[in-house]
């Protein structure tokens, strides 16, 4: 045995303490980056997540506008009553004061009758067919008037009672001027019917024209 050998144990080496810390530092940064990662994943399927529900409301609230606006859409907006009661009302006055259409069809009956007395004949015919025949042609005319007016100022009247519910109620003066058309209508016909069968003003006769 040589007597200069040391009994006590060598210590490790340098290296493989540095070796260690290597790979101890190598072990922590994989972790770290491990936890990075799914830090960050966890982050980018919370971002889609966000988005795709801020994408679904945006869906949700078109759709309930769409509704709405096919609600707004079927529901009548009372326009056409209230077209209908002032076309009431005009053709009422019309029933009443006359139109030009009921003058020209009374100058055709009146030229129809002079040409048919043209050759000669009784005077109670010249009347009827100059002068009766053009009254009662002109009351026909005013009478069908009157009968538009009549039932385009029921149609007025009663229209928010058919289709679908109107958000408001119907103005009052619409119900007015509609009700103001199927008066006017009304009277309209009543003295147009009058005319036409000469209860109201008879036709001239024969024995006053020749006295």
């Amino acid at each position: 045995m040589n007597p200069t050998t040391s009994k006590t144990p060598t210590a490790p080496t340098a290296d493989g303490d540095h070796g260690e810390k290597a790979a101890d530092r190598l072990d922590k940064a994989a972790i770290e980056a491990e936890g990075e990662r799914a830090v960050s994943d966890g982050s980018g399927l919370d971002a889609d997540a966000d988005r795709d529900s801020d994408l679904d409301h945006d869906l949700e609230d078109d759709l309930e506008d769409d509704l709405e606006d096919d609600d707004s859409d079927r529901a009548p907006s009372g326009l056409a009553a209230a077209a209908a009661a002032v076309v009431a009302t005009g053709l009422g006055i019309v029933g009443l004061t006359g139109a030009w259409t009921g003058r020209v069809v009374a100058e055709r009956e009146t030229l129809l009758g002079q040409m048919k007395t043209a050759s000669g004949g009784s005077v109670a015919r010249q009347i009827s067919e100059i002068y009766g025949d053009a009254w009662h042609s002109t009351a026909l005319v005013n009478g069908i008037f009157a009968l538009l007016a009549l039932l385009v100022g029921v149609f007025a009247l009663v229209r928010p009672a058919f289709g679908a519910p109107a958000k408001d109620p119907q103005p009052g003066w619409v119900r007015a001027v509609a009700t103001a058309g199927i008066a006017l209508g009304v009277l309209g016909v009543l003295i147009s019917v009058g005319m036409y069968f000469d209860l109201i003003v008879a036709l001239p006769a024969a024995s006053a024209a020749a006295g």
